[in-house]
């Protein structure tokens, strides 16, 4: 059955690959000036005008990491208080809504991490998005994504040799969030767990190698890959 889908932050850098896809359901991108997060008002408002379904919530501040550190006020605006206007309202009206987290939630150190293992951030931004996952987590008719994906072709001139997370492409990412519209709970969203370079080596040959210091404030932890069997499952593919 189509549905009415209204994609927030449609102007970031996933929210352009969403566009781009095949899909049988309406969406909608509206900019800052017609869903602005923040005027709770004008949420409630855009969804009245237009009824959907479903939200996906991409709407937040991510990089750079260290901004996380530099506008604290602006990372709780965007990423705590703009996701609990968006659940409150979702909430009002009964409206699914799916929300994009970060692998970075987890503590980082063991790898392997379960959507029920505990969580722990090691950077502000995590912090950030986990406050916005508290908000979520209120609300029942909800799906929360907790994602490792990166741009396409691989952005970086370097990658970290020993740190290890589940890199997946943006467009990978799309194709499988349209087959999970349906879902609620968390679910890890991410590729084979491997080590950075490893993954950026498959697809630049020329990537170059950095290290990253036990103790350096880098804010990137080093190991949060995520088990993603519960979505291999929902997806019937090899584990």
């Amino acid at each position: 059955m189509q549905k009415k889908i209204v994609v927030t932050g449609g102007s970031g850098r996933f929210g352009l690959v969403l566009k781009k896809i095949k899909t049988k359901h309406k969406m909608f991108f509206p900019n800052k000036s017609e869903l602005n997060i923040l005027n709770y008002k004008n949420i409630t408002n855009y969804i009245k005008k237009n009824k959907p379904n479903i939200i996906i919530h991409l709407a937040g501040l991510s990089r750079p990491m260290k901004i996380h550190d530099e506008k604290i006020a602006k990372s709780i605006d965007l990423n705590i208080i703009g996701t609990s206007n968006i659940t409150k309202a979702c909430a009002e009206k009964n409206i699914k809504l799916i929300y994009f987290s970060t692998n970075y939630v987890y503590p980082g150190k063991k790898g392997n991490y379960n959507e029920g293992d505990g969580l722990l951030p090691t950077n502000n931004y995590a912090w950030s998005k986990l406050g916005g996952e508290a908000a979520v987590h209120l609300y029942k008719n909800s799906l929360i994504l907790r994602v490792c994906m990166t741009e396409k072709p691989f952005v970086h001139k370097a990658a970290f040799v020993n740190v290890k997370n589940n890199f997946i492409f943006q467009e990978d990412v799309a194709d499988i969030l349209m087959k999970l519209l349906d879902k609620k709970g968390v679910i890890n969203i991410g590729g084979k767990a491997q080590y950075v370079y490893d993954f950026a080596k498959k697809h630049n040959k020329k990537i170059k190698k950095i290290y990253k210091k036990k103790n350096s404030d880098m804010g990137v932890p080093f190991d949060s890959s995520m088990n993603i069997l519960k979505l291999k499952k929902i997806l019937n593919t090899k584990a």
